[in-house]
């Protein structure tokens, strides 16, 4: 089996709104996401999947996040944006890209950071 990683950023602000504490003020983390991919077979150049192809994927779902207020989006109006509700959207909007239905590589994990000692990580349920 083989697993890739890939990295990308955006940066974006929220507020957690009914946590006791500074989150609950609006502020900005600069983000930055793992796309977590595994698969068994190669395609004829010997690549489970194209690294530039996997990161113009992540960078077009982080592209709707980037500089934006997460809380306004219609994805957070009746949830706030928490690290763990950005990876299971990131998770459903990358497994949706057509670089998935094209090879035998699927979506194993998004690893969404808020900062640099911070991380959630959302796992497939397959």
């Amino acid at each position: 089996m083989y697993e890739l990683n890939v990295k990308a950023e955006f940066e974006a602000a929220h507020q957690i709104d009914g946590y006791k504490g500074k989150c609950q003020r609006l502020h900005g983390h600069n983000w930055t996401v793992e796309a977590i991919v595994c698969g068994s077979e190669l395609d004829e150049l010997g690549m489970l999947i194209d690294f530039k192809i996997l990161k113009a994927e992540l960078n077009a779902v982080l592209e709707k996040l980037d500089h934006r207020y997460l809380n306004e989006l219609p994805t957070f109006k009746l949830k706030n944006p928490t690290a763990e509700n950005l990876a299971k959207y990131i998770f459903g909007e990358l497994e949706e890209s057509e670089v998935f239905s094209k090879s035998k590589a699927h979506l194993k994990a998004i690893k969404v950071h808020e900062s640099p000692r911070s991380c959630v990580t959302y796992t497939s349920t397959d």
